[in-house]
């Protein structure tokens, strides 16, 4: 169906940071596998893959693979099933990193037989055993709401993790973890199979969606469907906002995908907390994060991302923790009425706001903080102060930040 080799330049990535391969397909062809071989060696050259077909979307796996296959029973994750009909399809080349003076690439698409798409599926992990709730800490709530522990950034074989979805939810419940959004970059494919390891896993899985380009990251929370990446960022708020959902912007002082995109007005919900800031020494006392905050706005709702991708390689799930008081365990909904605070872990020391109270749970000798705010210790395992204009955050004798709330 498609054999095309050639090389994308620079100047290709200036004009159109993602290329359009397209082909024509007849009758009688079931399935599709795409394979896309370029010089991966220093990992100065980056493509990414993508697919879209005569009914639009299909999916996204960025640079994480080198091939995947699509049919109607199943596809490889981060695809969409889809019904292979006749008619105009089109390979989507992501011109992530092209140094010059160019990447040489061989793009080919052919139909695999059903014995290479069966193989492919069953490489797939298999499912984990139900693990025992790892130790979290019990909040005081209030009105008959309560406090669940939720991580609102991670990623699974539908993106560049390296965990199926039940790995990953058998992982988060043995943090201790009531809720985890599973936020696959640029992709919906994982969404459907999320009540089903829910249920399994007793563990509430947030449907996501990272939407990710090189000028920034952010996770669109809701079962809203696919946000297009390939729009402006003002256009992903006004779509998530007109479909119900939320829109956090992520890792906003990140390095190379820190937040450079015009918004209409600050995102209502930002990872203000990502595990990146503790995860080196250099930065445990950085206060870039909550100047951010500030800047941004005071008013935006935190919550924290452990960005989990693989063991090893990132922070695990509830590094940070992020606590949403909950009415009927909707997580979202508490997201978006404000009600949360932010911990390190689980376990960890945790400073809530409730009603015209602030209280400091395990903070013993911490110091409470804010913008303009003189600092005051924290003496017992319960301490409560008087909650004035937030932002708040406990923070350490190194100023190393412990816990946060609004």
């Amino acid at each position: 169906m498609l054999d095309r080799r050639g090389t994308w330049t620079p100047q290709d990535r200036a004009e159109n940071q993602y290329a359009a391969v397209d082909f024509e397909v007849n009758s009688g062809v079931g399935a599709f596998r795409v394979d896309l071989d370029y010089p991966r060696g220093d990992a100065t050259a980056v493509l990414d893959l993508g697919f879209e077909g005569p009914d639009g979307y299909v999916g996204w796996s960025g640079g994480a693979r080198d091939h995947f296959v699509v049919s109607e029973e199943w596809s490889t994750p981060g695809y969409l099933p889809t019904l292979v009909t006749p008619g105009h399809w089109r390979v989507l080349v992501g011109l992530h990193r092209v140094p010059p003076p160019g990447v040489d690439y061989h793009l080919t698409v052919r139909a695999p037989s059903p014995g290479e798409v069966a193989a492919e599926r069953d490489a797939l992990p298999s499912l984990p055993p139900v693990p025992e709730r790892g130790p979290r800490r019990e909040l005081p709530g209030a009105d008959g709401m309560r406090w669940l522990a939720a991580d609102f950034h991670a990623h699974s074989i539908h993106s560049d993790g390296t965990l199926g979805i039940e790995a990953l939810a058998a992982l988060a419940v043995s943090r201790g973890l009531d809720a985890l959004a599973v936020t696959d970059h640029n992709t919906t494919s994982h969404h459907a199979h999320l009540p089903s390891v829910s249920d399994l896993y007793g563990i509430q899985l947030v449907p996501g969606q990272e939407v990710t380009t090189d000028r920034g990251h952010a996770n669109a929370l809701g079962d809203i469907g696919f946000v297009d990446f390939r729009r402006p960022g003002a256009q992903w708020q006004r779509d998530v906002e007109t479909r119900g959902g939320l829109l956090s912007v992520n890792h906003p002082l990140a390095t190379d995908c820190c937040w450079r995109m015009a918004l209409d007005h600050p995102t209502r919900v930002a990872e203000v907390w990502h595990s990146s800031w503790h995860a080196l020494p250099v930065l445990h006392n950085w206060g870039g994060p909550l100047a951010w905050w500030l800047s941004w706005d005071p008013g935006t709702v935190p919550i924290g991302g452990s960005d989990f991708h693989a063991y090893g390689k990132d922070a695990l799930p509830g590094a940070p923790t992020t606590w949403v008081l909950t009415e009927h365990d909707d997580v979202l909904g508490g997201v978006a009425a404000g009600r949360t605070a932010l911990s390190a872990d689980p376990t960890g020391p945790v400073l809530l706001r409730l009603g015209d109270e602030l209280i400091a749970l395990d903070a013993e000798g911490l110091l409470l903080t804010g913008f303009d705010a003189r600092r005051r210790t924290v003496t017992g395992d319960r301490a409560v102060f008087p909650a004035g204009d937030g932002p708040w955050w406990l923070e350490d004798d190194q100023m190393r930040v412990q816990a946060l709330c609004r």
